[in-house]
């Protein structure tokens, strides 16, 4: 199968490859002439297969001519959330041994002078337009021949874990023979009926800087799909852009559903969503409700997937999950789904217990710099990152939290997603995540820690109320003992909960607690 970003670029490449955020338009030759200067400019200052790129950058078409360009030189791509603390930052540079870090002005002098304050290991600088003590990464591409570099074995995405309870780790995957993987990835996306170009247009409809969205756009661009680049991805603005660009496929977390079901009626009826053939979500559980409106707005054409930066796991299509409200499907085709019991016994059906896949690429992973994690996390060709769910008697799987959002409570278990789902359909609920409290009677209780929406007011009679709504949804049991107003739940982009940051409440910046 003829695939791969530089074969369409060859082929076709006046065709549109890119959209920024802007509104420019990248051919594919343009992009590709790019991504060959950057590659051999990066070969030539020194960079060897297997070392490590890092990008801090906005959505930008440069974005993604940077991380092409390590994938052709065979390089590590590490990108960074620019929103992290000067601390945080600094530990990724130093813990990836990043060689090379591309950034942009846009960013500030002040995070830029920090960046070099921490570069480590790095001894190229390049930013995105012109920034003191930086080169600019037009002007060290220029020089250089716009072929691309010929060799077999492809660079991959180093991507960090999202720190959900401490220090990020590095996912590393195995080298990989170019044309082999992306024939593989390209028969997968086949099977779901996305094929090559056949007009389709990808929206990345969040930051590059988070796995799934910079993985959404690498495949579609080497599946000859155009690529749309949203800025700052507020609702309005992404049913404008599939109705301009007439998107097909797109990748969204369900906090963005949330975000577009409430627009007003007028709103959402002023755009339409008539291209869209492929809308697959993750990353943070749905609330069944939310699913139902959107399937009732946009069709039987979202799907959902189930997986981590380690591991990809399984998918659900529309008429799958409206049969089984709920599931995050089947294992998909080459993976394998199991539930262990903490001896690593095989559990029977709808019992609880640690969620096990086997990669589809059939690829082992190693947490960067930890055997003893990587170790902890494989029985056999199985991997964990720790959640909890069950398989029905057809093998739809179901998921109940993370092993460490177990709450036990008199002797029993309770899942705080299943109290967060809930919680969330309450109109006057943004945002929402439950922890354990210590009990002095009964070892542990449910606490609930609530964003609300704006106009919305923290009081003892809100609080009653949203109890009121829970009770008779949820057991007795699992009601919280406490409501902690919050200014913000703490997520990244993709919708991943930050839990630890509000395990103080000083810390997570509380408004009021009842």
């Amino acid at each position: 199968m003829d695939v791969g970003f530089q074969h369409f670029a060859t082929r076709v490449p006046d065709r549109v490859a890119l959209v920024d955020p802007a509104g420019n338009e990248w051919s594919r030759g343009e992009l590709a002439a790019l991504v060959n200067r950057l590659a051999r400019g990066l070969r030539g200052a020194g960079l060897a297969p297997g070392d490590v790129l890092a990008i801090i950058a906005p959505n930008c078409a440069e974005f993604v001519a940077a991380f092409l360009a390590g994938r052709q030189a065979g390089l590590l791509i590490v990108p960074i959330n620019w929103h992290l603390a000067e601390d945080e930052i600094a530990f990724v540079l130093r813990d990836s041994e990043a060689r090379v870090i591309v950034t942009h002005a846009d960013l500030g002098t002040g995070m830029l002078d920090a960046i070099r304050r921490h570069r480590a290991h790095a001894d190229l600088l390049l930013s995105i337009g012109e920034a003191p003590g930086y080169t600019t990464l037009s002007g060290f591409a220029a020089p250089h021949d716009a072929a691309p570099i010929q060799g077999p074995v492809t660079g991959r995405m180093m991507a960090y874990t999202s720190a959900t309870t401490g220090r990020p780790k590095a996912v590393k995957l195995p080298p990989r023979d170019r044309m082999e993987l992306l024939e593989q990835i390209a028969r997968i996306n086949a099977s779901l009926g996305m094929f090559p170009e056949d007009n389709n247009v990808h929206l990345c409809a969040s930051m590059l800087y988070h796995s799934a969205p910079l993985g959404g756009a690498e495949v579609a661009l080497d599946l000859g799909h155009c690529v749309v680049l949203v800025g700052n991805g507020q609702p309005e603005q992404l049913l404008e852009l599939i109705e301009r660009h007439r998107v097909t496929t797109t990748f969204l977390v369900p906090a963005m559903f949330v975000r577009l079901l409430k627009l007003p009626d007028d709103v959402r009826r002023r755009w339409s969503t008539a291209s869209l053939r492929f809308v697959l979500h993750g990353a943070a559980p749905c609330p069944p409700e939310v699913k139902r409106r959107m399937i009732e707005w946009w069709g039987e054409v979202i799907w959902e997937s189930y997986g981590a930066t380690e591991s990809h796991g399984t998918l659900v299509s529309t008429a799958e999950w409206l049969r089984r409200p709920g599931t995050v499907g089947k294992a998909m085709s080459g993976s394998e789904v199991r539930i262990l019991d903490e001896s690593g016994r095989e559990v029977p059906p709808l019992t609880i217990g640690r969620v096990y896949l086997r990669q589809r690429l059939g690829e082992r992973f190693e947490y960067k710099g930890d055997p003893e994690k990587t170790r902890a996390s494989y029985r056999g060709e199985l991997v964990s990152v720790g959640d909890l769910g069950y398989l029905d008697a057809d093998g739809y799987l179901f998921l109940a939290g993370r092993d460490n959002d177990l709450i036990i409570s008199s002797g029993m278990n309770i899942y705080a997603a299943e109290i967060e789902l809930v919680l969330q359909q309450h109109p006057l609920v943004r945002d929402c995540a439950v922890l354990a409290e210590p009990h002095e009677l009964l070892g542990e209780v449910p606490k609930a820690f609530v964003e609300l929406e704006a106009g919305a007011v923290a009081s003892p009679a809100l609080s009653a109320e949203l109890l009121r709504f829970m009770n008779g949804k949820l057991a007795a049991m699992k009601l919280p003992k406490r409501i902690v107003y919050v200014e913000r739940i703490p997520r990244d982009p993709n919708g991943k909960l930050f839990k630890w940051c509000l395990r103080d409440e000083v810390a997570a910046e509380v408004i009021g607690a009842v």
